[in-house]
């Protein structure tokens, strides 16, 4: 796994994982871009599977994408070929340990349902610390909401449907 051990910019050659413009890849998807390093965004990890990168609209001091590299639609299409919501919530963790989030009791992990998802790839969201959030972000990002399912819970949901890997 070609993973970043601080917290710069992940040193890894992207033209060995990225998909290209082949299977998997949608052209016209912004998180597809971004997973390939066409955007120039500081990717904090990247491996054959999923990438992280900051978001651009903070809604925490931390706050990181954890995405597939290959396209994915969203949390309601997905299923265990798709991609492993547990890798992504491990990355994630990972992310936050090597930016000194200690506290890991203090953070929420999740995806936001359709049709409140602004981009249609699917992506964790990943803030801490929650305490820290605002107002607005509390409410965008609330835990088991019409528009919002922490990642402990869709696992839990695809689970007893027999859909995570």
């Amino acid at each position: 796994m070609a993973t970043n051990e601080s917290s710069g910019p992940a040193n890894v050659d992207i033209s060995q994982i990225n998909v290209g413009q082949g299977e998997g890849y949608d052209k016209k998807c912004i998180f597809c871009k971004v997973a390939n390093n066409e955007m120039g965004t500081e990717l904090l990890h990247v491996d054959e599977e999923v990438s992280c990168f900051r978001d651009i609209k903070p809604g925490a001091p931390h706050h990181y994408l954890v995405v597939p590299t290959r396209h994915v639609g969203n949390c309601k299409s997905l299923s265990k070929e798709h991609v492993s919501l547990e890798k992504m919530v491990e990355i994630g963790m990972e992310i936050l340990q090597k930016n000194s989030v200690l506290d890991l009791s203090d953070v929420r992990f999740g995806f936001h349902w359709p049709p409140f998802c602004s981009v249609s790839h699917l992506h964790l969201h990943v803030l801490a610390p929650a305490s820290q959030m605002g107002f607005m972000s509390r409410l965008f990002y609330r835990p088991n909401s019409y528009w919002f399912v922490t990642a402990d819970q869709l696992i839990q949901q695809l689970n007893s449907k027999g859909e995570t890997n």
